[in-house]
Formats: structure tokens, sequence, C-alpha cells
């Protein structure tokens, strides 16, 4: 598999929330939206407020330390 850290280009839109019918979603740049309970949304802010203190205090290209489905982005 091609590695994506030198594919993708980090976007520098933001995603905007809006809750409606008791659900919350969430566009994204480049057409992604992603639909979700209160509960998964929260959990989810929580993680990206978390990556993003990470990503601040790393230098670009240093990997992630989070593992789990995307840890072939660091090999």
């Amino acid at each position: 598999m091609a590695d994506r850290r030198h594919i993708l280009k980090p976007c520098e839109e933001a995603g905007e929330a809006t809750a409606e019918n008791g659900v919350v979603i969430l566009d994204g740049p480049d057409g992604v939206a992603v639909t979700m309970t209160a509960d998964a949304a929260d959990r989810t802010a929580d993680s990206l407020h978390a990556a993003a203190r990470q990503a601040r205090s790393a230098p670009a290209g240093a990997g992630s330390a989070r593992g789990g489905k995307d840890a072939a982005w660091d090999e």
C-alpha cells in the first residue's frame, strides 16, 4: 500500500457541525459528511482536541502515537 502521508495534503478548512432531529451532522471539506449520535459526537470532539494538541507539539512527519486502524500510516 502506498504511504498516504505523502499523497494526502492536510486540509486547512474546518468542518462544521450542526444538530438536526436529535443527531449531529459534521460537514467537512471535500464533501465529507458524517452523521452521529450526540454521545459519538462528544467522543469525536474529545479525540479531535487531543489529536490537535498532539499535532501542535510534534514536528511534521513525526508519525502517530495512536496505533489502531491507522497504524499503517506510521510504518
